[in-house]
């Protein structure tokens, strides 16, 4: 049974009473707990910092660290209401979550403003109190990424034992978002190689020059009513987003820990570098050389 206390529903004509008997001042007095925590959960929230050492710097990179947890949940929760979206063949509502994960993935780059304060010595404060914790055992971001359709099996294994691991291993096994919206292309009448909409979809898509040909032809359409091309520009943000974070990530290893090993036990620097290399959505840009 939840613990969360209800919130009372109110109507427009309550909330203009309400307003009335206040004199236009907000209303000061509730029950057990004030609606806006029963509703946000924000005592709850503020009890989940908690720094291991001394070093007054590390709340703030736990703090972000938790925050950009957040935005990973809240992009994934649209990337599969698009998915959703695509795969019923609802182009132009897919658009609306599309946009909404572009502006995330914009509050979610900026988090990494946050910690430009941290040089070498300030990580170093507190850094060997995080053991082998690393980013990239981050499951919500996996799932951020499996949806995309940057899928690498292995990089289910460090959840075994885990609730996430079942997760994981579901989402691998679907159609990505991008596997959706080349079905979708399909359905249009594009002529793409059949092998595509059949393929074992927990491996990673690779560029397909059947595709790159499609989108060349949805963007020969200018018009309005066109929404595919619609389609194609709102993943391109998201791609073009997604990017700016994984740049951005390097960025900050950089000036934070140089060419060091990263705590997770990768090369730290360099493999960011080489993950940068597999594209988002590949052939909105192959197509871009062929327009």
């Amino acid at each position: 049974m939840s613990q969360t206390p209800a919130v009372r529903p109110t109507t427009a004509a309550e909330r203009a009473e309400r307003s009335a008997r206040n004199d236009g001042q907000p209303t000061l007095e509730f029950g057990r707990r004030v609606p806006y925590d029963a509703y946000v959960r924000a005592s709850t929230l503020h009890t989940l910092q908690q720094p291991l050492g001394t070093d007054p710097g590390e709340m703030s990179f736990l703090v972000v660290s938790q925050i950009m947890e957040l935005y990973f949940k809240l992009i994934r929760h649209e990337l599969l209401e698009a998915r959703k979206l695509v795969r019923a063949d609802q182009v132009w509502p897919a658009l609306a979550p599309l946009r909404r994960a572009a502006l995330h993935l914009e509050g979610l780059n900026a988090a990494w403003q946050t910690l430009r304060w941290m040089t070498p010595a300030d990580f170093n404060q507190f850094r060997d109190l995080l053991g082998e914790g690393s980013g990239f055992q981050s499951a919500m971001y996996r799932q951020v990424e499996f949806l995309l359709g940057l899928k690498t099996a292995a990089l289910i294994r460090p959840f075994k034992g885990t609730p996430a691991y079942d997760e994981l291993t579901a989402l691998i096994a679907e159609p990505s978002l991008w596997d959706e919206v080349v079905a979708l292309l399909a359905r249009h009448g594009h002529d793409l190689k059949p092998e595509l909409l059949g393929r074992d979809f927990a491996v990673e898509h690779e560029a397909d020059p059947s595709v790159t040909e499609a989108w060349v032809r949805v963007y020969r359409d200018p018009g309005p009513d066109n929404h595919l091309r619609l389609l194609g520009e709102a993943l391109t943000e998201v791609a073009d987003r997604f990017g700016d974070w994984r740049y951005l990530h390097l960025k900050a290893v950089h000036r934070t820990m140089g060419a060091k090993v990263g705590s997770g036990g990768s090369a730290g620097a360099g493999y960011l570098r080489r993950s940068m290399e597999r594209t988002v959505f590949p052939e909105l840009w192959t197509s871009r050389t062929e327009m």
